[in-house]
């Protein structure tokens, strides 16, 4: 099944887009935010093995920390909901319909972001971290 072969409804493909675009926002969402959901005690290094060295206490997550993931993660839910069970895929072969999925995905994911080439100034030099 090739890209010509298939031509996918417009609200099949938005809900697929919204799909990836909230799979990339709950991958993100716990960076910084405390390690441990509920308040936990940190360790040295000597006390435990990590391969971070020291851990520090965790406060764990607020309440609206919490339900922000949970919102994240039913919206997750209701999305792949809507994509697997869009009525478009009863007009599709059996044989072709995990290619056409896979495509499906192919054609509505985001392009990765290039990498900044070296020395650039934008990227958080170490040096200029330091």
């Amino acid at each position: 099944m090739t890209e010509t072969d298939v031509s996918f409804p417009a609200d099949l493909i938005a809900l697929q887009e919204e799909l990836h675009r909230l799979h990339a926002e709950h991958r993100d969402y716990p960076v910084g935010l405390p390690w441990s959901v509920e308040p936990v005690k940190g360790w040295q290094r000597g006390d435990r093995w990590s391969h971070r060295g020291d851990v520090p206490d965790s406060p764990g997550w607020s309440e609206e920390q919490k339900q922000g993931l949970e919102a994240i993660r039913a919206r997750l839910r209701e999305l792949a909901g809507a994509v697997v069970d869009h009525p478009y895929w009863q007009s599709i072969e059996k044989e072709k319909l995990v290619a056409a999925r896979m495509l499906l995905k192919k054609q509505t994911r985001p392009a990765e972001p290039a990498p900044e080439p070296a020395g650039s100034g934008t990227g958080g030099d170490i040096a200029e971290a330091a």
